[in-house]
């Protein structure tokens, strides 16, 4: 009887002090910052992704403003070619919102700094479409509010988020209307 004592009291020590399973321990530890930063990553991709294609798409579309051959010449239009050309961007048209403003070149006055975006929680009124006349300077400016993949990533990348869970993705341009 005494043997088995000694048995128990190995297998016990062995246990105890034994090294099995360290590895199951690292991992289990590391493993979620390792996603953490694998998921973050990916979502940063898709963000930039999606703010190129914006910026793309408006860009395609300036120089139809520029030129005066936007055909109807409505902030509706504009919104469905922008959409079209975006690609990636679900319920579009009705989920982004786009500015056409014109800076006079005699006080350099600028817009306000904070663009009118979509708010899905509640209906606004359309900001300012104003197609300005001939050499006039004109800043277009179009804002979309997206949801994230993930919903853990807006916090890694500091996101501002809106009350519905999702990120603004802005683009911006400036174009002088030709004669």
């Amino acid at each position: 009887m005494f043997g088995a004592g000694k048995k128990f009291i190995k297998r016990l020590q062995r246990a105890v002090l034994g090294e099995d399973g360290t590895a199951s321990i690292e991992f289990v530890i590391i493993f979620p910052a390792i996603m953490t930063i694998f998921l973050s990553s990916f979502e940063v991709s898709i963000y930039l992704t999606r703010a190129v294609l914006l910026d793309r798409a408006l860009d395609l579309n300036v120089r139809l403003l520029r030129l005066g051959t936007l055909d109807p010449m409505t902030q509706t239009e504009l919104q469905r070619r922008v959409c079209n050309d975006a690609l990636i961007f679900k319920e579009c048209p009705s989920a982004i919102m786009i500015e056409l403003t014109e800076i006079p070149t005699t006080t350099w006055t600028l817009p306000n700094p904070n663009m009118t975006c979509v708010n899905r929680e509640e209906e606004i009124d359309p900001p300012q479409f104003a197609t300005g006349g001939l050499n006039d300077l004109m800043l277009v400016r179009a804002c979309t509010v997206l949801d994230p993949f993930f919903g853990s990533t807006p916090l890694v990348m500091d996101l501002p988020l809106d009350p519905t869970g999702g990120y603004v993705v802005a683009a911006a341009s400036t174009f002088v209307n030709e004669p």
